[in-house]
């Protein structure tokens, strides 16, 4: 057992599921061995997702399928966080109309509220979340509640997400109808809101908590926005060019290529002279253009490619066509 691991700086993973864990329904190569070293260290895993489709039952199912360390309160949902946000704003056995699965079902009537299909019904909310079988009639009947002023919840905002397939539409995307039809915007409960990181905290009580996840504008932004510390894995969305040219509030703590680097030391990105380092890599920001030179492990060398970038990018984001000849030469491996 490695003792400068990267895991034993924290207590607990809050780790995001889809493109971290898995890929639609295949495990992401190597994650339930991470998962399960990780356990054994004696590490809280809280598994946070913004997949409001599903229950904590059916999701830990199919984590322990996969070989991962499962229970149900283990799982923390968007649907429990959206269900939480509710509760607080509306009455004991308020009507609730859902557009979404049985996840947010499950997660109303947790709190003592009543789920229902049609306006019909004076429903005081609408909650809505990603499922498969999403019905333009369902979209039709959370477009009058929201019609006639019924506030309407978001379970998250995700535009995408990642399948074995490719990106398919995300709740962000089909939330666009009711916004769209209504001119009412939505409260998020998911990431990269607060709602979902506060249901974690208060589940899982954690102390030192880092946040995995394979999104920038979800993951690593409500990190950001909880002050926690942040492992980009590359095994989702995000693109080693997405990681150079990230906003502040996207910037990760760490980039590892998948959940194996947290039973490994973290290199050490440092400043060299006018550069930064990493294990045989050296970026510098000449002229307004990245430069990277070196060789080696080719996240080595993103790692103090950023490090270069974020410095000389400030509170804005670096351009594309300043880091995209670096990538394109040295570390097209890790992206």
């Amino acid at each position: 057992m490695d003792t400068n691991a990267l895991i034993d700086l924290y207590d607990t993973l809050l780790l995001d599921l889809d493109g971290v864990v898995y890929l639609g329904r295949d495990a992401v190569p190597g994650a339930p061995e991470a998962l399960r070293r990780a356990a054994e260290r004696g590490v809280r895993l809280a598994y946070v997702t913004n997949n409001a489709s599903r229950t904590p039952g059916a999701i830990a199912q199919h984590l322990s399928a996969l070989g991962a360390p499962a229970t149900p309160d283990d799982v923390v949902t968007s649907a429990q966080a959206a269900a939480r946000l509710v509760a607080e704003r509306v009455e004991p056995g308020a009507a609730v109309l859902v557009v979404g699965g049985m996840g947010l079902r499950t997660a109303l009537r947790a709190h003592g509220l009543r789920p229902v299909s049609t306006a019909l019904d004076s429903p005081v909310a609408v909650v809505q979340g990603i499922a498969p079988d999403l019905s333009y009639g369902l979209l039709t009947e959370g477009t009058l509640a929201v019609q006639e002023g019924a506030l309407f919840v978001a379970a998250n905002a995700d535009s995408t997400m990642p399948t074995g397939r490719g990106e398919f539409p995300g709740n962000g995307a089909m939330v666009r109808v009711i916004a769209t039809a209504t001119g009412v915007e939505p409260i998020v409960a998911g990431k990269p809101e607060p709602p979902l990181h506060r249901e974690s905290m208060l589940r899982t009580g954690s102390r030192r908590p880092l946040v995995v996840g394979d999104r920038l504008d979800t993951d690593i932004e409500g990190a950001t926005n909880a002050g926690v510390d942040s492992l980009l894995v590359l095994t989702g969305v995000a693109s080693a060019l997405d990681v150079l040219t990230a906003a502040p509030r996207h910037r990760p703590t760490y980039v590892a290529g998948d959940l194996s680097a947290l039973h490994r030391p973290y290199p050490e990105v440092r400043r060299a002279g006018d550069g930064w380092t990493c294990d045989g890599w050296t970026a510098r920001w000449e002229e307004g253009v990245l430069t990277l030179e070196g060789g080696g492990e080719p996240l080595d060398g993103l790692r103090a490619a950023s490090a270069a970038t974020w410095e000389a990018a400030g509170e804005g984001r670096a351009d594309e066509d300043a880091v995209k000849a670096a990538l394109d030469s040295a570390l097209s491996p890790a992206g």
